[in-house]
């Protein structure tokens, strides 16, 4: 997701105080993600992990909508076009998604093994994600601007791996869930969801991915010039 966290000015002692403690809490909400869909794995496998952890991580994601109005109010310097299409991608997949059609990530009925672990791929691939995003803007402004050297590198290197995985689990739910939505929703949602899939998501995908990539270079290259001047 995109640096939604930075300021977007010199900040007051109170909006730096409201920044660290909204980055912490949700650096330990996606922990706490991602502990529970590894512990669930280990004790029973994938089909535990929706029952385990779908409904707090329905909440957790949900909780991100403020990054949409921190962009749309000027409390962090983040594009509010890509800021909204990285929330809406994940608001579709917990609420339109998963959230009407449970199967798919318990792996029966209109899911199966691909479904389930497709579900717990993505939710291994965000949790993972915004522990390192979350933590790494909470030290940032805790600290002046200097995380742990480790951080920073994963900041701007996971998502090589992590982002691919994730987007590619999002794709294979929302595909499958064209069938039940046809027949427990409605024929219109399932084309809605065909449509996305099909014809939305690859250029949305494209296009956060290049902002990624985009971000990691400017970063990249004022670590290279602050190097250099030292």
């Amino acid at each position: 997701m995109a640096d939604s966290t930075r300021s977007a000015k010199p900040t007051s002692s109170v909006k730096n105080g409201y920044l660290i403690l909204y980055n912490a809490a949700s650096a330990i909400l996606w922990l706490t993600v991602l502990g529970r869909v590894v512990g669930a794995n280990i004790t029973k496998g994938p089909q535990l992990v929706y029952p385990t952890t779908g409904e707090f991580c329905k909440w957790t994601q949900t909780l991100a909508g403020m990054e949409i109005l921190h962009s749309l109010f000027g409390v962090v310097r983040a594009p509010l076009f890509t800021t909204f299409m990285q929330v809406f991608s994940r608001y579709a997949i917990v609420w339109g998604v998963t959230g009407l059609f449970p199967d798919l990530a318990r792996g029966f009925g209109f899911g199966d093994g691909l479904s389930c672990l497709a579900y717990t791929s993505m939710l291994a691939a965000w949790a993972t994600t915004e522990v390192i995003r979350y933590s790494y803007f909470a030290l940032s402004l805790s600290t002046g601007g200097q995380p742990p050297a480790l951080l920073h590198w994963l900041r701007y290197h996971a998502f090589f791996i992590l982002y691919p995985v994730g987007i590619s689990s999002e794709a294979y739910l929302i595909w499958r869930a064209v069938e039940p939505a046809r027949e427990r929703v409605d024929p219109l949602y399932s084309m809605v969801l065909f449509g996305y899939v099909a014809l939305v998501y690859p250029p949305s995908a494209y296009i956060l991915y290049t902002h990624m990539m985009s971000q990691r270079r400017k970063i990249m290259k004022g670590t290279k010039t602050q190097k250099a001047t030292q």
